[in-house]
């Protein structure tokens, strides 16, 4: 199975936080299934720090050597993905979760996310 992880999910499971339930780690930690992170949730975190809206407890290149150690893949940002988006209803305005969202579609993926509004795209998500 292929899942995309929200940004706050591959936060959380970097940080080993317990707000990420024990069935969205297990699954990522479980080297079966394919994991990605999309580059603009990685676009969103640079975002954040450069505001000071987001502390990471090691540098941002620690985080991409993370992902690799832990097989977790980042996917662009390509032509199906931006032309996707454009079929998207306003649900919500913030273009990264959009982004995800597309991902998904184009990509057929599941998203590990507990925003509920990914829900009202039709996109699958899956959380705990």
């Amino acid at each position: 199975m292929a899942y995309l992880l929200d940004t706050h999910a591959i936060l959380w499971f970097m940080a080993g936080d317990e707000l990420l339930p024990i069935k969205s780690k297990n699954l990522i930690q479980d080297f079966r299934n394919v994991c990605f992170v999309s580059i603009a949730s990685l676009w969103e975190i640079t975002i954040k720090i450069q505001k000071e809206k987001l502390k990471l407890d090691f540098p941002l290149a620690h985080f991409f050597d993370y992902l690799a150690s832990n097989q977790i893949e980042i996917i662009g940002i390509n032509q199906e993905h931006l032309l996707y988006l454009l079929t998207l209803p306003p649900h919500h305005a913030d273009p990264f979760d959009r982004m995800i969202i597309s991902q998904a579609f184009v990509d057929g993926m599941t998203v590990i996310t507990k925003d509920s509004i990914f829900e009202e795209y039709g996109v699958k998500v899956l959380w705990g």
